[in-house]
């Protein structure tokens, strides 16, 4: 877009935010604003349509609920790029699902502590409620991008080496293997969907007003014995769950 002053049809009937919808995806349709791409800011747009900054808001907010922008908390509006397909399997791996979509993956761990195991812990882990587990949160990307956010939980009696080995190298999949466990397989997961806490959705650096998807899944040992129970957070614009049959 260029900076110079767009007119709306004001006597049309037709809201403002619409209108600018309207113009801002007309312009990524034409190709002036490629996937990825940063969109001009809400001072920006709201100078060159003559609007207050509410009405871009509520533009700006129509249009990521359709797919065609995402915004990112603190960082601004960008061009949606094609959603990530994440497929739910018996060995998912997240660095090996986003290397096969030709894309980059990263982590970062965001929390290590152990901590009293809550009741549905507890539950999934086959422990007792109030037993120690360790829990490691971390935030995975694509691209740089933050594409989930997991709160993996451990039973630390059986694993008391987990937390050093995390703090060493964030990968679950080597921390495990150290720990006696080569290779799990995923038993049950279960998915549902709301809307983002605010500590999330920065987390996620995606809008409030935009859902999360949420995987509970429960990890294996060869003999079925429950290694890690999951609460992983997808942000639902940037990647939908394949369940593979």
């Amino acid at each position: 877009m260029t900076p110079t002053t767009t007119a709306l049809d004001r006597g049309a009937g037709i809201a403002l935010w619409r209108q600018i919808g309207a113009a801002i995806e007309a312009a990524i349709k034409a190709g002036e604003h490629a996937p990825g791409e940063r969109l001009p800011t809400e001072a920006e747009l709201a100078a060159r349509f003559r609007v207050n900054r509410h009405t871009i808001r509520r533009a700006m907010e129509e249009l990521e609920g359709r797919g065609m922008v995402r915004v990112e908390q603190g960082r601004g509006s960008f061009v949606a790029e094609d959603v990530l397909d994440y497929p739910l399997g018996p060995h998912t791996r997240f660095s090996d699902i986003i290397r096969a979509q030709n894309r980059e993956p990263a982590g970062r761990l965001l929390r290590l502590a152990e901590i009293p195991a809550e009741p549905r812990i507890a539950e999934l882990l086959e422990v007792r409620p109030g037993s120690l587990v360790v829990l490691a949160e971390r935030i995975a990307m694509a691209d740089g991008r933050p594409v989930a956010l997991g709160a993996h939980h451990f039973p630390a009696k059986r694993f008391p080496r987990i937390m050093a080995l995390l703090r060493e190298d964030p990968s679950i999949t080597r921390a495990l293997a150290e720990s006696g466990v080569p290779d799990y397989r995923r038993r049950i997961t279960r998915i549902t969907a709301r809307m983002p806490s605010s500590e999330e959705a920065e987390a996620l650096q995606q809008s409030r007003s935009r859902p999360v998807l949420i995987n509970e899944a429960v990890n294996v040992d060869s003999e079925g014995r429950p290694v890690d129970a999951t609460l992983t957070r997808y942000a639902a614009g940037r990647a939908q769950l394949v369940v593979e049959s």
